[in-house]
């Protein structure tokens, strides 16, 4: 089996709070990110899901556990090695006007990592982030205009240029078609799917929706109170879910509402889940090939 591109092994997060407390964000999360696929991370606000992705690009140090690159340890590393790494390593945030800064022309924006860098001369940056603007399918005319004068769509596309300029192994995204309309969503997806056929990058995707996810993952990892509690191919999503805040986020998905609106049965069976029958889960266990569960606490159902 070949090497995962980058990959997560047991990562803890745990915060101090005012007044000596501790908050654990993430607990024991494990994740492997592969060239040519991706790992859709989905759960509620507050499930631990930005967290894991600041622990993969070296934006928060994790409590405990291992981040590798490859077959490197980075969870350590500071100065020029976790420069080096960021090389590989690009992402794509939530708000694409926060992302830039407002008086930098969007040649300069998307060439930005390159220049860093010293990868690139100033003469090249404005043919450079033309032949960029064309990759994302945008039109090179825009590299003279500022982000302020580009759509919510447009400057999301820019912001995959940039984090594509340094031919990236893997790219993370942190909720990256959220402030998007529908849309954008769709074309924004269409262009990820695209863009990792063409060069087979190893993409982790930060969402909440699991609708749109579905048909563009291939694995699915959710996340509740900072725990991983499924992971499941992305393929046959509805059939195969079996944890029930899994079921419970496929419930809430208006496309699983038949034509005249009803929500029908709920994917594994049972009843919905209480709240509180979610408060405490096992440890994952693998019930199939590539699908892992964490046992429901007492009450919430067996998880078979």
């Amino acid at each position: 089996m070949s090497t995962p591109a980058m990959s997560a092994e047991g990562l803890t997060k745990t915060f101090r709070t005012p007044g000596g407390g501790s908050l654990t964000a993430c607990e024991d999360v494990s994740v492997e990110l592969t060239q040519g696929r991706t790992v859709a991370i989905v759960g509620e606000s507050g499930s631990g899901k930005s967290t894991l992705l600041r622990m993969l690009t070296g934006l928060e140090r994790p409590t405990s556990g291992r981040v590798l690159l490859g077959e490197q340890e980075i969870q350590d590393v500071r100065g020029s090695l976790l420069r080096e790494v960021r090389r590989h390593v690009q992402m794509v945030f939530q708000d694409p006007l926060g992302s830039f800064a407002p008086r930098m022309r969007i040649a300069e924006a998307v060439c930005a990592p390159l220049i860093n860098y010293d990868a690139i001369g100033r003469r090249e940056v404005v043919p450079r982030a033309r032949e960029m603007l064309r990759l994302v399918g945008l039109s090179e005319h825009l590299v003279t205009r500022r982000p302020h004068q580009l759509s919510g769509g447009q400057l999301q596309r820019c912001a995959i240029a940039r984090a594509l300029t340094l031919d990236p192994q893997v790219l993370l995204c942190d909720e990256a078609t959220s402030a998007l309309d529908v849309s954008a969503q769709a074309e924004i997806m269409a262009l990820l799917a695209r863009l990792q056929d063409e060069r087979g990058i190893a993409i982790g995707f930060v969402c909440h929706d699991l609708a749109l996810v579905a048909h563009f993952a291939t694995t699915i990892l959710v996340m509740h109170r900072g725990r991983v509690v499924e992971q499941l191919p992305a393929e046959g999503l509805v059939e195969r879910a079996r944890h029930p805040y899994t079921r419970r986020l496929l419930a809430s998905v208006l496309d699983l509402r038949d034509r005249d609106g009803h929500l029908g049965r709920e994917p594994g069976g049972g009843s919905r889940p209480r709240p509180q029958d979610e408060a405490a889960d096992g440890p994952l266990v693998e019930i199939a090939p590539g699908h892992l569960v964490a046992r429901p606490a007492s009450g919430a159902g067996d998880g078979r």
